[in-house]
């Protein structure tokens, strides 16, 4: 559940910067959210890797 509320604060941290890149054409802000789209990325990988590794302890009991 950390992992998930880590994807919570990390988008809510982009919020600025999207709103600096897509409505005032700030591209330094774009380079920042590309760099958190990346981070989310991971944490969304390793919350799956996490997820069907329980799911696999479970099954071996």
């Amino acid at each position: 559940m950390k992992k998930f509320d880590e994807i919570k604060k990390l988008i809510t941290s982009l919020e600025a910067d999207a709103d600096k890149f897509y409505n005032k054409g700030n591209s330094a802000a774009g380079t920042r959210i590309r760099k958190g789209m990346q981070d989310l990325k991971n944490l969304a990988q390793a919350i799956r890797l996490e997820i069907q590794d329980t799911k696999n302890s479970e099954t071996e009991k």
